[in-house]
């Protein structure tokens, strides 16, 4: 791919597909294998028969194909986007400054996995054929320009495709997410051990105060749940997206999907008070991480948040022997609990080049400041090193 591929124009019509069952599952994880369960075709084909991803959604698949000797050699979970909700790499901001000088920021042009702010490969195909993924990055430029878009951003992308993405020369950008890791404990007091005092007393102190209350805490998979399940997911679910004031972008088919296609690899944490299940945490699993999703509560609790979002998670990870814990975006205040920074990434390419030069000055100040912030976050580190 060429250097200067942001200023060339665009001379090949993509190849686009609609919806994601066009494809064969066998096809698309065959490229999407090491990605994770959010852009696996089960995720994207139960988002979008559930009706959460569509044109009206403002979610509307628009997926580049890149074919040779027949079969599929790359391509990518892109969506022309009306709106900038479930993304989690925020340009509101430059929405804003877009508008302010006369030129709509909406619609452009997204890869990312719908809903999920975890990293992985988003060029599907790039570990074994990484000319055919630079393709895509190609076609996903041309459809900016056939279409007269703002933009093309690829969000939470692994380092592969950030190579392929720097040489296009698209715009980088950075931030920090916190995740727990599994050396080996043998039980959650190991794992306590390792910690400083004063992290230990207060993980104790907060799991004492659940357990004295009263709460219990039940762990089903997919293959288990049943129709209480879903009502209570999708209930804690629509409670939290009410609260804040957001609109839910998920419903209760969607999780029934999910549940009968993922089967043991989607799991659901009930927190019961009295027998009554009162509160809930969906995760999926892989084999060697733990993905923290959609809480929610159906009365007003603090303590029962950390211990089923995050040490109920700890817990898992401990018995099955997995390595990771991906608990959700944001949170410094899981750091205290056992969760470090690691570093994720976006790419953007816009279109105008007046607006790209200020975004990309924008963000090398943004760089500083996050650079800045780690060192802040570093100080928080609870485990005695």
């Amino acid at each position: 791919m060429p250097k200067n591929s942001l200023t060339r124009s665009a001379t090949e019509p993509p190849a686009l597909i609609s919806r994601f069952d066009e494809l064969a599952q066998a096809d698309w994880n065959g490229l999407a294998r090491t990605t994770g369960p959010f852009v696996d075709w089960r995720f994207l084909t139960s988002a979008q028969d559930a009706g959460c991803i569509s044109q009206s959604r403002g979610w509307q698949p628009c997926i580049p194909i890149v074919r040779g000797d027949g079969s599929i050699e790359a391509t990518a979970p892109a969506f022309l986007k009306s709106h900038s909700h479930g993304e989690f790499v925020f340009d509101w901001a430059w929405a804003r400054a877009s508008h302010t000088a006369g030129m709509p920021w909406y619609p452009k042009l997204l890869v990312a996995a719908p809903f999920s702010p975890v990293s992985g490969p988003r060029l599907l195909g790039a570990a074994n054929n990484p000319h055919a993924a630079a393709r895509v990055v190609d076609k996903l430029e041309a459809l900016v320009c056939e279409r007269k878009l703002s933009s093309a951003g690829v969000n939470f992308c692994s380092e592969g495709d950030a190579v392929i993405l720097r040489e296009a020369g698209w715009l980088e950008r950075f931030d920090w997410q916190f995740h727990w890791h599994n050396p080996g404990y043998r039980d959650f007091d190991d794992f306590l051990g390792r910690l400083r005092r004063k992290p230990r007393k207060n993980i104790r102190a907060e799991r004492r105060r659940v357990v004295d209350a009263g709460w219990q805490f039940e762990w089903k998979s997919g293959v288990d749940m049943g129709e209480a399940d879903f009502d209570l997911a999708d209930r804690c679910y629509q409670s939290t997206f009410a609260l804040y004031g957001n609109l839910p972008m998920l419903n209760r088919h969607f999780f029934e999907l999910c549940a009968a296609r993922f089967g043991e690899q989607f799991l659901l944490c009930t927190a019961r008070l009295n027998d009554e299940a009162l509160a809930s945490a969906i995760f999926w699993r892989d084999d060697d991480r733990l993905y923290g999703r959609y809480w929610g509560s159906l009365v007003d609790t603090k303590d029962v948040h950390f211990e089923t979002c995050y040490y109920q998670g700890i817990d898992y990870c401990i018995r099955h022997g997995l390595e990771w814990f991906e608990p959700g975006a944001q949170g410094e205040h899981k750091i205290r609990r056992g969760f470090l920074p690691q570093k994720t990434r976006s790419f953007h390419y816009i279109r105008h080049a007046g607006l790209r030069e200020g975004i990309g000055e924008w963000l090398g100040h943004e760089a500083k400041t996050l650079i800045d912030y780690r060192r802040h976050l570093d100080t928080l580190d609870p485990f005695g090193r």
